[in-house]
């Protein structure tokens, strides 16, 4: 795998402060292309369990359905925000078709040891029931009457996305860490020359 900064071993990095947004940044530039992050349903499934928290509980799929349900739920996110930051008309119909399918309800579930937790289940065991919780975030994060504050990160290589939650909402860089240092790192060789 390359050394590009948004490729770790864990997957994508959840640098967006939003689960709908890092749901956006399971694509990233990596050495000058889209790199997709998701190259099975166990990708989708290892993402959807470190950024919201779904396990595949009780749904049912047949192998590469999630994958496919997630990318394309991926992309009518995008599409729902890049035309949202350009004051586009969002076409709404097919981010309701996967909350429509989030008929759930929630679990009290004791594990091996005693110990209680709550567990979503479906009452259609589907990709779009698992993937529903982030289309709820998306629908709210299309809603939010401060969408000014979702942003692209500013360097010119990277794609990822992000809610600025900074006191002064002057955030410019997905993560002050990678492309923040890239970007300091480029203006200091310029004086340099």
């Amino acid at each position: 795998m390359t050394t590009h900064s948004h490729v770790q071993a864990g997957g994508p990095l959840l640098v967006a402060d939003h689960p709908a947004l890092d749901f956006l940044n399971t694509v990233a530039q990596v050495e000058g292309q889209p790199y997709d992050f998701w190259q099975s349903d166990q990708d989708v499934l290892t993402w959807l369990a470190r950024a919201v928290n779904v396990s595949a509980g009780n749904a049912e799929f047949d192998p590469g359905e999630l994958l496919h349900q997630a990318r394309r739920l991926r992309e009518t996110i995008r599409e729902g925000v890049e035309k949202k930051k350009t004051g586009a008309a969002v076409d709404v119909a097919a981010l309701n078709g996967f909350l429509a399918s989030a008929r759930s309800y929630q679990q009290l579930v004791a594990d091996d040891n005693g110990e209680l937790h709550t567990e979503r289940r479906y009452s259609t065991p589907s990709p779009e029931a698992l993937l529903a919780p982030v289309a709820e975030l998306a629908a709210s994060l299309l809603a939010e009457n401060r969408f000014e504050l979702v942003r692209r990160c500013e360097h010119p290589e990277c794609t990822l996305w992000f809610y600025d939650r900074t006191k002064a909402h002057r955030r410019r860089w997905c993560s002050m860490a990678l492309c923040g240092n890239r970007a300091k790192v480029s203006r200091f060789r310029q004086q340099q020359k």
